[in-house]
């Protein structure tokens, strides 16, 4: 669906008139964010306990390229750090420590508003669990497709560079299995990551 819409939009990039073309705006955006990433509060519920991990604060790279002025597509690149625990009445369980690596491909609409430009983006997200560190259990999570919502805004400070405020929503589930004799397979761990985001771009 991406690259029917991709394709078509780049036909009517080259379709614009001639005033628009002498405009000549600037196809390529790169973004360095600051970003911290929330998974949900209660991921799993395990009898009277409660599955969570924790907020992992990390760099952020993305690119994005416009086919027209109003639309672009963006690759957003990054990987965040995590301690999932256990929690009951009596306190918390460390279960280990685990990376998540989730590349995401949205494709966004702007709206320019003089030197503010906010804009929505709608799009996929690969997510790939790695560097698992066990501590009380010994888990294994299975690499998973999920969807991402996107709200932001670019506050020119000049003709090639911004500020970048961004807000992203993660819908992922994974599934968890808990090594041992027999393991235990936990499904549909839900991790549904807010991803805020503050950082500099430029464009060319």
């Amino acid at each position: 669906m991406i690259v029917v819409l991709a394709l078509f939009t780049s036909f009517a990039g080259f379709s614009q008139d001639k005033k628009t073309a002498k405009n000549d705006f600037k196809r390529w955006n790169i973004r360095v964010r600051a970003i911290a990433a929330v998974p949900k509060g209660t991921m799993y519920t395990l009898g009277k306990s409660d599955v969570k991990a924790s907020t992992s604060v990390a760099p952020e790279l993305d690119f994005s390229f416009y086919f027209i002025p109003n639309l672009s597509v963006e690759l957003i690149l990054g990987t965040t750090h995590h301690t999932v625990k256990l929690s009951d009445a009596t306190g918390d369980t460390k279960l280990g420590k685990v990376w998540l690596l989730p590349p995401t491909l949205n494709v966004q609409y702007h709206l320019p508003m003089g030197n503010i430009i906010p804009y929505a983006g709608l799009g996929v997200n690969y997510t790939i669990f790695y560097g698992v560190k066990d501590d009380n259990a010994s888990l294994k999570y299975k690499n998973n497709v999920g969807f991402s919502t996107q709200l932001g805004a670019d506050f020119n400070i000049n003709k090639n560079w911004f500020i970048n405020v961004d807000i992203k929503k993660i819908f992922l589930q994974t599934d968890v299995t808990v090594k041992g004799s027999p393991s235990t397979v936990l499904s549909g761990v839900k991790v549904d990551p807010f991803i805020f985001g503050l950082g500099v771009g430029t464009r060319f």
